[in-house]
């Protein structure tokens, strides 16, 4: 199994990692490490492969229903309820994962070590405010550092005018992270614009940023390039 960790300077009880498609027992479109349950893998080798990743970080993952809004999970979380699309918590060994595909994954840590969270963002979550909700959830956000795992690249995420003035109406900076490509059609950076919302949010120390999903095609999964495909999985947790 091959799996990425971000270059950050968090303290040395935090844990983080982005699995890759690479390694699995998922076949197909979904050929490696697939951990998704709702995009069509068979079930049997989802759950192979989550066995691999939670011995992996020998930690309590707790999987969320992500439907690209704002709610953020505490963890350790108990009920039935886990439609959310992050997940936070400051009690050891409970990991806040999030599974992307194209989409942002976004891991939090505070300057301490003592609080973690993960985030996922498309641009209707990043739009709607996630990373900043997600924020909230620390003591001291402005004391936070900030990763931004893999996602699709400025080079490759086409959308529309409709997106463009979203973004570009609440926020003139915004016009920074979209090209023009005529016919009312842009090319988006995800990162771009979740670093401008971070930092007016007060973070500073934002690393990451460099993938492109689409475009790496050996290592990512990617909905806007293949439609059918599996996910990835972005984690992080206190070690300690």
């Amino acid at each position: 199994m091959q799996y990425l960790q971000p270059d950050w300077p968090a303290p040395d009880n935090i844990q983080a990692l982005t699995t890759t498609r690479t390694g699995g027992v998922s076949q197909g479109a979904f050929a490696g490490w697939n951990l998704g349950m709702h995009v069509g893998d068979e079930p049997n080798a989802v759950q192979q492969n989550r066995v691999t990743l939670a011995r992996q970080v020998r930690g309590d993952i707790t999987w969320l229903e992500q439907v690209h809004g704002t709610q953020v999970v505490r963890l350790p979380h108990y009920g039935p309820n886990l439609e959310a699309d992050a997940a936070f918590t400051d009690v050891t060994g409970h990991v806040c994962t999030v599974m992307t595909a194209d989409c942002l994954p976004v891991l939090y840590c505070s300057h301490d070590g003592r609080q973690v969270a993960a985030a996922h963002a498309g641009w209707r979550g990043l739009l709607h405010g996630v990373l900043e909700t997600t924020l909230s959830m620390f003591a001291d956000p402005s004391q936070c550092l900030v990763w931004l795992g893999p996602a699709i690249g400025p080079q490759a995420f086409e959308v529309g005018e409709d997106v463009y003035l979203a973004f570009t109406s609440l926020s003139p900076e915004a016009k920074a992270a979209f090209m023009p490509k005529g016919d009312h059609k842009y090319l988006a950076d995800l990162y771009v614009l979740a670093t401008q919302r971070l930092r007016r949010a007060g973070v500073t120390a934002i690393y990451g940023g460099e993938f492109c999903t689409y475009q790496q095609a050996d290592q990512f999964y990617s909905y806007r390039r293949d439609g059918q495909t599996g996910r990835m999985a972005t984690c992080i947790w206190r070690a300690k």
